[in-house]
């Protein structure tokens, strides 16, 4: 007579079933979040988004992560609101065309042509709190990203150009609005001035150049850009100086951290000579 087979030669308990079902979907939740946090990083890295992915080689990915297109979607919401304010849209085919070639003109053009022109100026300082930027990394070279900038820049003016004849503006406003915000994007990265360094300047300024300069272009490109509209859009343009500050808060905790960690690095070799970093 044949002895019974003992519990633990048996088939898998139920218990020993769910724990072998729980290890096999921890394991797949192991391999399954490294692949999700790739193609998150290469997402950040298509917007220009800091935890963007390392050591791309792709120029024209790197060429647009400089443009940073994250930052392009309150410029192209400023043209809508222009153009409804305006008073003067409507929905035929011809207006949803220009529309959409002053949205390419407010973002990717010369949005595009004031972040790289920012990234340009702030190479050395990148190089220090974020090495794995573009250009302090070398992924791409400095007369590449000066070639970028006036390609940009070239476009940019030549869209807004085209802009103001296809309106039939006697005064080309769009043109003169794309030539004042492109030096106000220069002063405000570029030395001597860099309005940068001054905070509520500064800050105002990039408020104004997202806020108040699109919707000054939507609004001329469909109507007659008046002071009211001017004045009031100035007083909002308040709403991204509270932006700015909030953000520039956001990064005092990296900065001091970055100097906190020079810091300690300088007195590490200070005390220690023999250990040169």
């Amino acid at each position: 007579m044949a002895e019974p087979t003992s519990p633990q030669f048996s088939a898998d308990s139920p218990e020993q079933t769910q724990d072998s079902s729980l290890n096999r979907s921890d394991l797949s939740s192991e391999v399954a979040t490294p692949a999700a946090a790739n193609r998150n990083s290469k997402t950040r890295q298509l917007l220009g988004m800091k935890g963007a992915e390392i050591g791309e080689t792709s120029i024209w990915k790197i060429r647009l992560q400089l443009m940073k297109p994250i930052t392009w979607i309150p410029l192209i919401w400023g043209v809508v609101c222009g153009a409804a304010s305006s008073g003067s849209y409507t929905w035929t085919l011809e207006n949803v065309l220009l529309a959409a070639a002053c949205m390419l003109l407010s973002g990717p053009l010369l949005t595009g042509y004031t972040q790289t022109l920012n990234d340009f100026y702030d190479r050395d300082l990148d190089a220090i709190n974020e090495p794995y930027r573009p250009i302090p990394s070398g992924a791409i070279s400095v007369p590449q990203v000066v070639a970028q900038i006036l390609v940009l820049l070239g476009a940019g003016l030549g869209v807004a150009y085209l802009l103001d004849v296809w309106a039939g503006h006697e005064f080309p406003t769009i043109t003169a609005l794309a030539l004042g915000g492109s030096f106000l994007s220069y002063i405000y990265s570029a030395p001597p001035l860099k309005l940068k360094k001054n905070g509520w300047l500064g800050n105002y300024a990039l408020g104004a150049s997202y806020i108040a300069l699109p919707w000054w272009a939507g609004h001329a490109l469909f109507g007659d850009l008046n002071p009211t509209i001017v004045v009031l859009t100035l007083f909002y343009s308040l709403a991204g100086l509270g932006i700015a500050i909030v953000n520039d808060f956001k990064s005092v905790e990296a900065i001091a951290n970055s100097v906190l960690n020079l810091s300690l690095s300088c007195l590490a070799s200070v005390q220690q000579p023999g250990f040169a970093f």
